[in-house]
């Protein structure tokens, strides 16, 4: 790759395929002009810049503003994200990330804290990401020497959720699906009136069916059975669980005006079953 434009000492912009992309080192604009052929020993992240993106400008801005300390260390809990998680996350948690982290020591240092009124939910609902979020802080204490709080773990796990997800999700709109998944363990428990089992296998298993239950409804998207004779043991063998489901349809459809399929029931029905069995 060959030097587009030198932003700073640690960026240049490039084309890599025929994509506009930010490259990120340490010294790898220093002195360097454009044409220049870029390092690739000195590389540490590149950014594709998106073809339909029309902020490129901003992009640059905001990366040369930000002290490339910040980057090292976003490099670093990704990094680790990434081993603890085994699976790769989407290159947007590189920007989205480094952006948080930089202002979230600013705001420390300045003793201001923002309140996270999902932590509660959000480390238990993603408590691996909320975990490696923790850690995360442990990493920005020894680099920066600043303590974040609690509030920013439960960002920063956030920032790792999305960054798993098939399509672009901002941390608001994941934050708007956590407190939906809150809501509907409300239902099954005022339901029944009595607190679920949360060290129960079916209980795990049926926060992980919650997750994605949120996004397909927040996507208009379902899950459908092939077995209709299936559905119809389940809705005469389980009426309480199926009238329970049907409150959080009632909810569903209140939040985002979309009915559930009766699979979608059906598939509810079961996971409330079993938390139940496990809660009396």
């Amino acid at each position: 790759m060959k030097i587009d434009k030198v932003i700073n000492n640690n960026l240049v912009r490039s084309f890599k395929d025929g994509k506009e992309v930010l490259v990120m080192g340490k010294g790898l604009g220093f002195q360097k002009h454009k044409h220049d052929l870029i390092d690739e020993g000195l590389i540490e992240r590149v950014y594709v810049i998106d073809q339909e993106e029309s902020n490129s400008n901003y992009l640059e801005m905001l990366l040369s503003n930000i002290p490339y300390a910040y980057v090292q260390t976003t490099n670093e809990i990704v990094r680790y994200a990434m081993n603890s998680l085994d699976k790769k996350l989407d290159d947007t948690i590189w920007l989205s990330l480094t952006d948080h982290i930089y202002h979230a020591i600013d705001r420390a240092k300045k003793g201001k804290q923002v309140r996270n009124a999902l932590l509660w939910e959000i480390s238990r609902f993603y408590n691996h990401e909320y975990l490696i979020a923790k850690e995360a802080l442990n990493i920005v204490r020894k680099r920066h020497g600043v303590e974040l709080s609690n509030s920013d773990a439960g960002f920063i796990a956030l920032y790792l959720v999305n960054a798993q997800m098939d399509d672009s999700v901002k941390v608001q709109e994941t934050m708007e699906l956590v407190q939906r998944q809150k809501k509907i363990l409300d239902i099954v428990r005022y339901h029944y009136g009595l607190e679920l089992n949360e060290s129960s296998i079916h209980y795990d298993r049926f926060m992980t069916h919650l997750k994605y239950f949120v996004r397909r409804v927040s996507t208009g998207k379902t899950v459908k059975s092939e077995d209709l004779g299936f559905l119809d043991v389940v809705k005469t063998k389980y009426p309480e669980e199926y009238k329970c489901a049907k409150k959080i349809e009632a909810y569903v459809n209140k939040e985002v005006n979309r009915k559930l399929s009766e699979d979608e029931l059906v598939y509810l029905a079961i996971h409330i079953r079993r938390v139940i069995e496990e809660s009396l």
